[in-house]
């Protein structure tokens, strides 16, 4: 069911992205911006990994490291019967970690050194379990389709706002004109917001999956429960470096402390998780 309703969201996401289009240059526009989806996902698709690990200077975990979390991936893997990913650091004191990639066999697990530093090794694997759910679910291809369409549509909305400023000026000023006046602001303001929000929507459907496979592979919800707690706590309280557009793929939003992006936060409430998790039987 998650899966449906995330690809009837990225429907919508492209569509959004169509009627742009259509807005700035009728059919062909339409046609253009349906090309241009397309290519943005092929380039998600085959590169997001790759741009997401040198946003944060990310370095490789190699099997014989002494942090010992090569060992915990691996043993995961084998009970959820995935091959092995890559696995990846990051040098930031804010606990925290993600999966990208865009299949099973080209997957990426990282984690922050705070999210070693910070929790126990149980908390540790719980959280690598959840990244390893969202390997599994396919979410991490999901997500990065929809970040890049919601991008698209937000860049094209920036494009018609600076269009707006400097056609200021221009007279035109009958009752035909209304329409268009009214159809800009709606792609200046009503597009980005529905774009957030449907790429909200398909973030959180995905966190809920992935708690749940988490705890099956580790065979530990109180763990992620627990882990998900910590991490949440220390994210009021240690800011951390990251970009909106990569916000979503975090196990907790490291925008979660800015009052203002909590409104629009891409993951679902910290509370509702951890009560889920700590509903279930340990496995």
């Amino acid at each position: 069911m998650n899966t449906i309703k995330a690809t009837l969201l990225l429907g919508l996401l492209t569509g959004l992205l169509v009627l742009i289009g259509g807005f700035f240059g009728g059919k062909s526009g339409m046609i253009i911006a349906l090309v241009f989806a397309a290519v943005m996902n092929f380039g998600s698709y085959w590169f997001s990994d790759k741009i997401v690990l040198a946003m944060y200077r990310a370095k490789p975990v190699e099997a014989e490291s002494a942090t010992g979390l090569y060992r915990i991936v691996e043993e995961l893997c084998m009970k959820a019967n995935l091959p092995m990913p890559r696995v990846y650091l990051i040098e930031e004191s804010a606990p925290n970690a993600f999966a990208t990639g865009r299949n099973e066999k080209h997957a990426v697990v990282a984690a922050t050194t705070g999210l070693l530093e910070r929790l126990n090794r149980e908390e540790i694997e719980a959280v690598f379990a959840h990244e390893l759910g969202h390997v599994k679910n396919r979410d991490i291809l999901i997500g990065s389709i929809a970040a890049t369409i919601a991008g698209a549509v937000m860049m094209l909305a920036s494009m018609a706002k600076w269009a707006a400023i400097f056609g200021m000026g221009r007279s035109g000023g009958d009752d035909n004109n209304s329409g268009g006046i009214l159809g800009l602001v709606a792609m200046i303001i009503v597009a980005p917001l529905a774009a957030m929000l449907i790429q909200m929507a398909i973030s959180r459907s995905r966190e809920y999956l992935a708690d749940a496979s988490g705890a099956h592979f580790s065979g530990k919800p109180y763990a992620l429960a627990s882990a998900l707690e910590k991490i949440s706590n220390y994210t009021q309280r240690i800011p951390m470096e990251a970009s909106p557009s990569t916000a979503h793929m975090f196990i907790i939003n490291p925008l979660s402390g800015k009052a203002f992006m909590n409104l629009f936060s891409t993951h679902p409430p910290v509370e509702e998780r951890i009560a889920r998790l700590r509903a279930m039987r340990p496995y």
